[in-house]
């Protein structure tokens, strides 16, 4: 359970939390800034694993994703209801 709360904790203050945010503000968008930060997630876990597929993990590729997915979102509703406020 510590692992888990480690792994989701990690991504979320790691690069798929904050890099996902700061991408996440660059749009309007709220897809593109979802899939933007899907992307850094993935990213990062490769980076981690040394670009090799063999050594990824599924949980840790899946948080990293939905990690990733909700920062963007949260930055793109950032943007909005900052623009519009």
């Amino acid at each position: 359970m510590l692992e888990l709360l480690g792994t989701i904790g990690g991504n979320a203050l790691g690069l798929p939390g904050i890099l996902g945010l700061a991408l996440g503000m660059m749009t309007r968008r709220l897809w593109l800034g979802a899939a933007m930060g899907a992307l850094i997630g993935v990213i990062e876990t490769l980076l981690f694993a040394g670009w090799q597929i063999a050594h990824v993990e599924a949980l840790e590729l899946m948080i990293a994703v939905v990690v990733g997915i909700c920062a963007g979102s949260l930055g793109c509703l950032i943007r909005r209801i900052g623009a519009t406020a």
